[in-house]
This record gives C-alpha cells, structure tokens and sequence, in this order.
C-alpha cells in the first residue's frame, strides 16, 4: 500500500472487514477462503472475470446466498451475523446499487427516492411537498440540479443513475445515524456518456468524502483505475490480490484478472468499402432515427456510436423490426425489405441475424436451456421423421461451446446460469452458426469481462473474414476501436461523422462522440460509402 493511502487511513477502523468467505454450489467451491476490506473514505474496486465470485460474494453481503461455516463479518470493529438475516444489511448501514438501478420509471424522483420507506414504515399521510423540499436539499449538497418531481422515465440515463446512488446512500446515513456504512455500486457506469461517468465519479467521491466507504465493481479497468484508491481482484473464486490502484499499469491488472498476460484483440483497418455492398439503408427513420443511410460491405465491421440520445443504438432493432420504422429501405443479399412493414421473421429469411443487448430478455431465454436457446435458428435442420433430434442437438449445442469457449461446457444448464460472458458467447454462437450476410449486435460485451471480450472479439473477426458484414451499436469506445473497420457517429438521430482506418482510436471515437451536436448531419449520399 502506498504512504500516502496509509497514512490517509491509520488507525480508523475498515467500514467492512470480510474473513474467511467461502461459497459451495453443489460440489463447485465458487468462492474460497476469500477476504475484503474496505476503509472509511474509501472508493475499493472489485474486478475479476465473469464467473470468479464478484456477484456472489455482494450476494452474501446483501442476505441472498448462505457463505459457509467460518465465514466472518466485521462492520467498523464490531462482528455482524452471517448469514445476513433478512433487512440485516440496510440495518448495518450497506446499500446496493444494481446495473439495471431498480427504480419505477412511472414514479417521480421523490417517490423512487422514499420508496423504501413507504414500503416498511406505517404512515397514514404523506406531505409530499415537504417530501420534495427535502430531495432538492439532499441533491443541491451534492451539487445536483434533479427534479424531484420528474418522473424516472422522463429523466436521461445519467440523472436515473444518480438518483439511484443518492437513495441507495441516503438509506446508509438513515440507518447508521450519519453516513457511515458501505455503498456498493455494481456496474454503474456502461450506459452513460463520457461526461456522465466524469458526473457519476463526482457524486462517488462526495460520498466517500462523508466518511461511507464504497465498493465499485466494474469491468472497466480505466475507470477502476481512475474511481478507485485500491482494488481487489477475484480469480476462479480466490483472492488475486488487493492493489493500490494508481501503482498497477492497464496491463498490470489485465494480468491479475486473467492470471497472464493477455495480448488484446486489435483488427486490421483496411479500407472494404471497394468490396461488394452486403446491405444498404437509406432514408431510415423512426423513434430518435431520422433519414439515416448508409452501407456495409462484405466482410466490414462498422460501429455506431454517439452519446446517449444519439440514436444510434436504435438502428439494429429498427432495421430487424424489433421496433417498428415510419419508412425507410433495407437492401440485403438481392432483397429489398421495406422498413415500415417488414417483421422479424423477413430480416431473418433476408440473411440478418440479431443480438440485442438484454441478455436475458430479448437475446435469449434464461429460463431455458444451453441447447434450446442455441438452437432456436436452426431447429429445422434437427428435425427428422420422428420429430427433433435432441441427442443431435445437444452435441451441436456442446460443440459450439468447445468452440467459443463456453465455461462450464454443460448444454443441459440453463442459461441464466452462465455468467454473463459465457451467456454472450452462447448467443453469439447460435446467430453466427446460421452463416448470417449480416449480423447485427447491441453494446456485445455489455458486463463482459477483458478475458471473455477477446474471445467475442476474435469470432467477430473470423466471421467477417469469411464475408458475414457486422454492425455493433455501442457506447464502448476501446470496444470499436478494436474491432470495427469503420465508425458512424451519431447525433440527434443523424449521422453527423465516420472514422475510418487510422482514425479509428479510443481516443478519437471520444472525441468524435463529444463533439457530435456540434456537428452537420452527413448527407445520405455521404453516408453510403
């Protein structure tokens, strides 16, 4: 530990101090011998692959997973219960913050910030102008300007997040009489601009001032190295090691997280666009799109990108009708769709393959099988005179896991079971074992640990050597910066800049991304190159 974090810290008590944490599933040790500790005014980051014990082990410290005998919990010097009892964490002083923030999107700010309170105290009458008052204090302490009278749903990304992380620390200095106590935010950051993570790490680092002490788990080593005084690593369910994070280069806690160096996946940028076109749009417009055109040639990665609100992310869903389009056409291998009329099942006889970013929801079915779900495109092909062939499918199924290095290889899991990584790379196997002219995928590694992105990164790159055209709508700048050909950048529903082979850097994306409203929609017949 470096002299000064030590020296910042002597002799104060650690807001949480966890011993001795172990966790078995069955005959799998998914945690083992495993210690935390988190200082008063400390931001601590929490970073390892998928499925080495991150989610777990915030999953015993909130009451929803038994650890096992001998497990110990120490809260400012004093021992607290394990198992954590029902309602024993926010009695203690620890709040959570989950990626998906668990607010009411039809309830206004006051209302989401009080819920919790309206649900376990008994109040007959309720001054919700008094309510209000007091939600705008607690905002301006920390120089926030929210209504707390908009509702959720009318709010932009960032400010929900915020208002999320204001409750979750207010519900610590309620229960343990000033704010001390532990706030864990968990994925805070992967749907926010650039200057909405810069506004969310303000707001982080006034809490910790107050003396909370705070856990922030994220994938994002520049974030972590940037948001967080020390860090603990989880590998394969055991501690890694806990580092001060300003003296561990990128590449440093890469090798921690793995367990070696990993050399990251980086693309060549030749220029396709004198190949064949695999699909053209023109005069795309619907939710948040309008008049976009543009084409992607065989074998092409192209990204679209812009900040939140930009539109971009709306354009694989409008173009494979997940959400209806007012007009607009879409070209693909020799069919021409109309784009107000068509419905899914013609984008995928036309070729087009689609991976959203709801995991779970929209992409697969988590309730259901490894081999239901990577089936699903290509049952047909499994079916005999005596109906489906499930030892055949099952073998496919297991195959594809071989292939894309799904972890654990068991096809009969469902896939809610997987960690997110290996969920990803299950669906992205079953769209790209259909040999699609085009796919489409909607922020990929969303939760994807740096190990598991590679592996995504060098399917992605096999399938566009063999033709398949890709478009991969992201807010991830490093992410398209290795992967994609081209970027479109998008603002205010047009497209407005496009990066191509040198240009297409991290740094230059950012910059492309916060300069974007200042910019001049592309004409289409820009566009279409």
């Amino acid at each position: 530990m470096s002299e000064a974090f030590r020296r910042r810290h002597r002799g104060d008590a650690p807001v949480l101090d966890v011993r001795h944490l172990s966790k078995r599933f069955g005959n799998q040790l998914v945690l083992d011998d495993v210690g935390l500790e988190v200082l008063p005014g400390e931001v601590h980051g929490l970073l390892g692959q998928n499925g080495s014990g991150k989610s777990t082990l915030i999953k015993i410290l909130a009451g929803f997973h038994d650890p096992e005998p001998g497990a110990e919990l120490v809260m400012y010097g004093e021992a607290a219960r394990l198992p954590m009892p029902a309602g024993g964490a926010r009695a203690l002083g620890i709040a959570f913050v989950h990626q998906h923030l668990a607010l009411i999107p039809s309830l206004t700010v006051v209302e989401n910030l009080r819920l919790n309170d309206l649900a376990t105290q008994n109040r007959v009458a309720i001054n919700w102008r008094r309510e209000a008052e007091k939600a705008r204090a607690t905002f301006a302490r920390f120089d926030l300007a929210i209504d707390p009278r908009a509702r959720i749903q009318d709010l932009p990304q960032v400010e929900r997040a915020l208002v999320a992380i204001v409750r979750a620390f207010e519900e610590v200095k309620d229960a343990t009489a000033g704010g001390r106590g532990l706030l864990i935010l968990d994925e805070p950051t992967p749907f926010l601009p650039k200057a909405g993570v810069e506004q969310l790490f303000l707001l982080v680092k006034s809490i910790a001032a107050d003396g909370a002490g705070v856990i922030f788990v994220s994938h994002d080593i520049d974030e972590i190295r940037e948001i967080t005084d020390r860090a603990t690593i989880l590998r394969d369910g055991k501690l890694a090691g806990t580092v001060v994070s300003k003296d561990v280069d990128h590449d440093g806690f890469i090798e921690l997280i793995v367990g070696r160096k990993v050399s990251l996946f980086q693309s060549a940028k030749p220029d396709l666009t004198a190949r064949p076109v695999a699909a053209r749009v023109a005069s795309l417009s619907g939710p948040m799109v309008e008049d976009v055109g543009f084409a992607v040639h065989e074998g092409e990665i192209v990204g679209l990108t812009g900040l939140i609100g930009s539109g971009a992310d709306r354009v694989p869903s409008l173009l494979y009708a997940a959400q209806r389009a007012r007009a607009g056409t879409f070209s693909v291998g020799g069919t021409t769709l109309d784009l107000a009329t068509i419905l899914p099942e013609h984008a995928m006889a036309a070729g087009i393959a689609f991976l959203p970013a709801d995991r779970l929801g929209a992409a697969g079915v988590g309730s259901l099988s490894i081999t239901d779900n990577i089936s699903l495109p290509v049952l047909s092909d499994f079916m005999g005179a005596f109906g489906l062939s499930w030892p055949r499918l099952t073998e496919r199924a297991r195959s594809l896991g071989r292939d894309y290095e799904v972890r654990p290889n068991r096809p009969e899991l469902n896939l809610s079971a997987l960690s997110g990584g290996n969920a990803q790379k299950v669906l992205l196997a079953k769209w790209l074992q259909t040999e699609p002219t085009l796919l489409m995928l909607d922020e990929p590694t969303q939760g994807v640990d740096v190990g598991a992105r590679q592996t995504l990164f060098a399917a992605l790159n096999g399938a566009a050597s063999k033709g398949t055209a890709i478009l991969v709508a992201s807010t991830d700048a490093e992410q398209l910066a290795q992967i994609c050909h081209r970027v479109l950048v998008f603002a205010g529903g047009r497209i407005v800049d496009i990066l191509s082979g040198d240009a297409v850097t991290k740094d230059r994306i950012t910059e492309a991304c916060l300069k974007s409203t200042t910019l001049t929609a592309l004409h289409p017949r820009e566009e279409a190159a």
